[in-house]
């Protein structure tokens, strides 16, 4: 059963990044200057003389030096980065509507967008619920500390296995055992800003945006490893807005983007919002991998390299 909300790549998986308030009009006037650069020296390259003398020597190539962005953290982009994750540790319960979206490989070459929602519902240290409606098959999760339940409405299944008792140490065990993966993860965790910040490269302050959640929000990107992130957080309630990534080695580059929506914080909550209920007439199957082969197969591995042939001797 499919029960996870995917961002695959990653990942869900996020490559490089760049930088300032008035970038993208620096960009503008920058690739301007070039355009004119050019047409200017192709201009008066076409009015010269042609020499034809045999002596003349054409110019000597030279090699463009590939120019790469400073491995440094801004102070103001961990600022940002760090004020969003006081605000969303020190919240004891929050509700909030995560939409993903993610780029898959088409036939035709182009990839195509898919996209899920889920509303969140969560309580610290040991509650959860996600609770996705569509795109794709419906599906439910619930944590109360004790058990996590996997549930699909439509087709009427439901997987449960005994928890660990934090919502970090669960959400790792759903991943490892059924493969369930939540993109908004760090945002439920102890300690967003551990997650986040570990590993990281870069991080810098691109500038602010009025388009994003309906907020004036402060984009900043940061990097690490894996992936590469761009991210849109209020600039006064200091909540995350949106997020794009893209994995650093995948060679489709393919974009996955998380729209966060519906922020409450430190509402109240029951220990019935973690428990599924009354299913009815339901059949159970084991909390596992999705993708978990038949019994007797052996899953496909990478193919081994075939050893070169050695040059035969004269």
């Amino acid at each position: 059963m499919t029960t996870e909300a995917r961002t695959d790549t990653d990942p869900r998986q996020a490559d490089g990044r760049v930088r300032r308030d008035g970038f993208p009009k620096r960009l503008a006037l920058v690739c301007l200057s070039c355009v004119l650069t050019l047409i200017l020296t192709v201009s008066s390259y076409a009015q010269q003389p042609k020499k034809t003398t045999k002596t003349s020597k054409p110019p000597k190539k030279t090699q463009a030096r590939q120019q790469t962005a400073p491995m440094v953290l801004e102070p103001k982009a961990m600022e940002i980065i760090k004020a969003a994750c006081d605000r969303l540790a020190a919240a004891k319960s929050m509700r909030f509507t995560a939409v993903v979206a993610y780029e898959h490989p088409s036939r035709l070459g182009p990839p195509l967008v898919y996209t899920t929602k889920s509303e969140v519902t969560m309580q610290r240290p040991d509650k959860l619920r996600v609770i996705t409606p569509g795109d794709g098959p419906a599906s439910e999760f619930y944590y109360d500390g004790r058990q996590m339940v996997a549930y699909a409405p439509v087709e009427k299944l439901v997987a449960v296995i005994d928890a660990p008792p934090t919502i970090d140490a669960a959400l790792k065990k759903a991943f490892e055992v059924a493969a369930i993966y939540y993109p908004f993860a760090d945002v439920v965790v102890a300690d967003p800003y551990k997650d986040i910040t570990e590993g990281l490269k870069l991080a810098f302050y691109i500038g602010q945006s009025n388009v994003v959640g309906g907020v004036t929000t402060d984009m900043i990107a940061y990097v690490n490893d894996d992936v590469f992130v761009q991210a849109w957080v209020g600039t006064e309630d200091k909540l995350p807005r949106r997020l794009r990534a893209m994995y650093r080695y995948d060679l489709s580059r393919l974009r996955h983007q998380l729209d966060l929506s519906d922020w409450q914080l430190d509402v109240p909550v029951s220990a019935e919002d973690f428990s599924l209920g009354a299913m009815g007439s339901v059949m159970q199957i084991p909390f596992a991998r999705p993708d978990t082969p038949p019994q007797g197969l052996q899953p496909q591995t990478k193919p081994k390299a075939k050893p070169k042939a050695k040059p035969q001797g004269k």
